[in-house]
């Protein structure tokens, strides 16, 4: 009788963790800077401050990413690694208490009393803490925090959504940046949300029109804000 051939299969839940750090930071770095630019633009028609304005954001937005990102991963590794220790050590003193209550886990998502008992037994013999780690504290390779990572994907991802409204305010006249702006990162708005969904195994449209509509309020304020109190120099 022939084997099934093993097959690989991809789930939108394996991406979720590189991928809320990249949508999350590119997102946050097109909509903040352009933002920022948009509102100097309307306050000023001298093209250095919003050069300044947009370069700085990108800047200081990267490294608050990246810092918020690591001091958030690492408080995740901390307790991870506590979760761990805490269970290394009751496995060593309460060895059969831990053997029941992985055997009670396997029981509850439906295997009888002896197999149960019998999965418990050898995954414990195999690896104790893994298989405790796994299924019972929800542990994963696929989730493991990792501080360092996290931070440099986000400030990566900040810079590279920064980018493009960057380049526009040096390269643009000064009298177009504003429209040039905010019509370009609407459009790179709306392929970011549609990739995403698309990556994560959503509905396009809804991801596209979820950024779009808030990168549209975030430049209308701020635009609103350059022409109340600015300076128009």
């Amino acid at each position: 009788m022939a084997v099934a051939s093993a097959h690989s299969e991809t789930h939108g839940t394996e991406n979720m963790g590189w991928l809320r750090a990249a949508v999350l930071g590119a997102n946050d770095g097109l909509i903040s800077t352009a933002s920022l630019i948009v509102g100097v633009a309307s306050a000023s028609l001298v093209r250095e401050p919003i050069v300044l304005a947009g370069v700085a954001g990108l800047v200081a937005g990267a490294l608050s990413m990246a810092s918020g990102e690591y001091v958030s991963v690492s408080s995740q590794k901390d307790t991870e690694q506590a979760d761990l220790a805490r269970e290394r050590k009751e496995l060593e003193t309460q060895p059969e208490v831990e053997r029941a209550e992985l055997a009670a886990i396997y029981q509850s998502r439906g295997l009888t009393l002896e197999l149960a008992t019998q999965v418990a037994d050898q995954l414990m013999a195999h690896d104790a803490l893994g298989a405790h780690a796994r299924d019972e504290l929800g542990h994963s390779e696929q989730t493991r925090a990792r501080p360092t990572q996290a931070a440099i994907a986000s400030a990566a991802s900040f810079a590279v959504g920064a980018a493009p409204p960057v380049l526009l305010t040096v390269l643009l006249p000064v009298g177009v940046i504003t429209p040039a702006v905010a019509t370009a990162t609407l459009v790179l708005l709306a392929a970011l949300g549609a990739s995403a969904a698309r990556l994560g195994g959503a509905p396009l449209g809804a991801g596209a029109l979820r950024v779009t509509f808030w990168g549209a309020v975030a430049m209308g304020a701020t635009a609103l804000v350059g022409r109340l109190f600015g300076t128009q120099l």
